[in-house]
């Protein structure tokens, strides 16, 4: 009997073609990569039903519902719709920091900063747009907790370009308070670009960009003439 077994054994694990070929065996899904990919069909539902909407508005079982899972499966991944939405809150912000470190590897300076930075918007926008688009829409419309999340992650973009602009300037005319008030300022221009981006034709966008381009060289063209009352 246990050579039978083994020869059924073997038999399932190694079926063979007509000719006698070995058959290739499709690889079995572990449990881990089964649970992410139900993650990720969770958060990739969530943007497509928060396209016209906002997480305040979505409901767990709409969620499930769009995934194929039962109510009770979505927890556990997330412990509600506050905390799925904390979770791609981290994963958009992934995308702007990608389009950051971008905008590095081009060593820019002042001479080619903003033609790099605003060229390299553009192209994110439109490759991650799901996730700038939510990024806008629950900055202003989403649950509490993933508003605060949003705004701290601004100001930690905030920092990182401040920590970029303090290798193109001189710290002897420059504070670290100048520094963080420029970073905000370009932040907050190059924001209103991508949300300006997302809304609007596309035929408008390349008069978009052109005054993101006017906005920032203004920008810089004031920043290169100031002078710090003190140090940082």
């Amino acid at each position: 009997m246990g050579a039978t077994l083994l020869g059924m054994e073997r038999s399932v694990r190694r079926p063979r073609a007509s000719g006698g070929t070995p058959l290739a065996v499709a690889p079995v899904e572990t449990r881990v990569e089964r649970k992410e990919r139900t993650r990720r069909a969770i958060l990739d539902a969530t943007l497509a039903l928060c396209a016209d909407s906002s997480l305040v508005a979505l409901s767990l079982r709409q969620v499930a519902k769009e995934v194929g899972i039962v109510p009770t499966a979505f927890y556990r991944h997330f412990d509600s719709i506050e905390d799925l939405g904390l979770a791609l809150v981290e994963e958009s912000f992934g995308s702007l920091r990608e389009m950051l470190r971008d905008v590095r590897r081009s060593d820019p300076t002042y001479q080619n900063i903003i033609d790099s930075s605003v060229k390299v918007l553009g192209e994110h926008v439109h490759s991650q747009r799901d996730h700038f688009a939510f990024i806008f829409r629950e900055r202003v419309a989403g649950p509490q907790a993933v508003r605060a999340a949003i705004r701290h992650q601004i100001e930690l973009v905030e920092r990182e370009l401040a920590a970029d602009l303090a290798r193109l300037t001189d710290p002897d005319y420059w504070s670290t308070e100048d520094l963080r008030v420029l970073s905000n300022l370009i932040v907050t221009s190059m924001v209103g670009t991508a949300e300006a981006i997302l809304t609007s034709r596309s035929e408008a966008e390349r008069t978009i960009l052109e005054q993101a381009r006017t906005q920032l060289r203004m920008l810089l063209v004031g920043a290169l003439h100031w002078r710090s009352d003190g140090p940082g």
